[in-house]
């Protein structure tokens, strides 16, 4: 078939969930419609060529067979006239031998003529034949690659439009070009990924391999958990961000009818876990003029801590406080009057343990 664009007359709505089988598109084949009317009319009139030329043979060669056997009568009665005219005067014996040689040379000329045009005939048959079977799998082809016209699901999914390069989606009216015959894709929505961006200062923390707990906007009070499948090794500039952003993938484990492509996800990446931790949130922590940390204790005291791994809420206290013990979250009143205490900590503090 010619390498030529498709236009899709018909595609079932975005969104729409599917089963194996199940109608997706159907693609205009006019132009191909005509191709496949000529292609039907030029069978018939190979058949009729077919069958008139083996009509016209077995006539032809009837005739021909007849002209021999009349042919063979007239070289018998020659030959009767030779026989009977062996007493006649030479002149006459002669005439009847130069009638029966031409006689002979008549039948052989036609015996060669009969073989001559049967093979003529029995080729010509061939050819038509040949050209007639041609005809036959030109309009096989040209009826199964129509069939392909009407696009049916190879699998279960849901249904999404192909993204032109432009942005714009292929649909009803849109034209299919012949290197990228793409009408729908059909993601399996039981085995889904989920995309988010790190920004450069926090994917080093991030692997392959690690806990992801999911969120879905449009599903308030789900979570789903799965694992970092991916991440990318050159950032990019995402829309009103500064800074590099590296593309995260997360497979979310099992699957669930309500999750759809393309709905908006929280990734929370669990990159550390940490067991039996003594942790406070990031605001109740105070840094003095010599880079000391310490927090407000009830008690009326600042107590030096030595802090470990922190997130954007909360950091581990290593050393300085015990389970339980109740801290300020804000300055108190008169806190210069609360006396220092756990200077023995100072030197893990500034060596960082």
């Amino acid at each position: 078939m010619r390498i030529m664009s498709f236009k899709i007359q018909d595609i079932v709505p975005e969104g729409t969930i599917v089963k194996k089988g199940d109608y997706i598109a159907q693609l205009d084949r006019t132009e191909y419609d005509n191709t496949l009317k000529d292609a039907l009319a030029s069978l018939t009139t190979l058949q009729a060529n077919l069958e008139m030329k083996i009509l016209d043979t077995a006539v032809t060669l009837t005739d021909l067979r007849d002209e021999i056997k009349n042919q063979i009568y007239v070289v018998e009665e020659a030959k009767i006239t030779l026989a009977e005219s062996r007493y006649e005067p030479p002149a006459t014996i002669r005439q009847a031998e130069i009638s029966l040689n031409k006689a002979e040379r008549g039948l052989e000329q036609l015996k060669k003529s009969y073989d001559l045009r049967r093979a003529q005939s029995f080729a010509d048959i061939k050819q038509t034949k040949q050209a007639l079977v041609n005809g036959q799998e030109l309009v096989k082809a040209l009826q199964d690659f129509l069939a392909q016209f009407t696009i049916t699901a190879p699998s279960d999914g849901i249904v999404l439009y192909k993204q032109e390069w432009n942005g714009s989606k292929r649909k009803a009216g849109s034209t299919v070009n012949p290197f990228d015959r793409v009408v729908a894709t059909l993601p399996d929505l039981t085995s889904m990924i989920s995309k988010t961006y790190v920004n450069e200062i926090e994917v080093s923390k991030v692997a392959i391999g690690q806990d992801v707990t999911i969120t879905i906007d449009a599903l308030p009070g789900k979570s789903y958990k799965g694992k970092v499948t991916s991440v990318a090794n050159v950032g990019e500039v995402l829309p009103n961000s500064d800074s590099k952003m590296f593309e995260v993938l997360t497979r979310i484990s099992g699957s669930d009818s309500n999750l759809r492509p393309a709905m908006t996800s929280w990734n929370r990446i669990i990159t550390k876990t940490f067991d039996n931790a003594i942790f406070i949130p990031t605001e109740c922590v105070y840094t003095g003029a010599d880079s000391i940390t310490f927090v407000y204790k009830k008690n009326k005291t600042r107590q030096i801590v030595v802090l470990g791994d922190m997130n954007e809420k909360n950091v581990i206290v290593k050393q300085g406080l015990e389970p339980g013990t109740s801290i300020y979250v804000v300055p108190p009143e008169k806190s210069a009057d609360f006396r220092l205490v756990g200077e023995n900590l100072i030197a893990s503090v500034r060596e960082g343990k």
